[in-house]
């Protein structure tokens, strides 16, 4: 048995460097992969498709470990970066998007977006302390990462 737990999250800013930076940072996957924190292994499946298996969380005896696939697809002139899960693969399904654009040459602003369910291996009448649990967890880890590439992109504009 276990609990389905469903991620909807949505960032937006701005950071100073150009467009062209912010593009190819996001749309190379392994070097923004590399920005998101407690990420155990990420391997190339090929045809752009990778997954993800997160660090483990948890005790020697209970724990957790994300693992899922997501298909990655860019495209320069809209400034997209989009991800579509890949069903049968891991614990999780995992789609999103970033929409960059440029802001008179001077800045780039980000609009992420992620969406997906994580299947945590538990009894159902434990939904209601696991699920916010586990999504607190991913949101923390979103966070971080949009942190991490804010200073990698030389900052936020204010």
């Amino acid at each position: 048995m276990s609990v389905n737990v469903p991620i909807e999250l949505g960032y937006e800013f701005e950071v100073r460097a150009h467009y062209d930076e912010v593009f190819a940072l996001l749309a190379d996957v392994p070097r923004s992969v590399s920005h998101f924190p407690k990420v155990d292994r990420l391997t190339d499946l090929g045809d752009g498709v990778y997954q993800w298996e997160m660090h483990k969380v948890g005790t020697a005896q209970v724990h957790l470990q994300t693992v899922y696939a997501s298909r990655y697809a860019s495209d320069r002139a809209r400034g997209t970066v989009t991800w579509t899960p890949v069903p049968g693969v891991g614990n999780a399904l995992v789609g999103g998007s970033w929409k960059i654009a440029d802001h008179k040459g001077r800045s780039t602003k980000c609009v992420l977006k992620i969406h997906g369910t994580v299947d945590v291996p538990l009894p159902g009448l434990m939904k209601p302390v696991v699920g916010p649990v586990v999504e607190g967890e991913f949101e923390q880890l979103v966070e971080k990462y949009i942190a991490n590439l804010i200073a990698a992109l030389g900052g936020e504009v204010a």
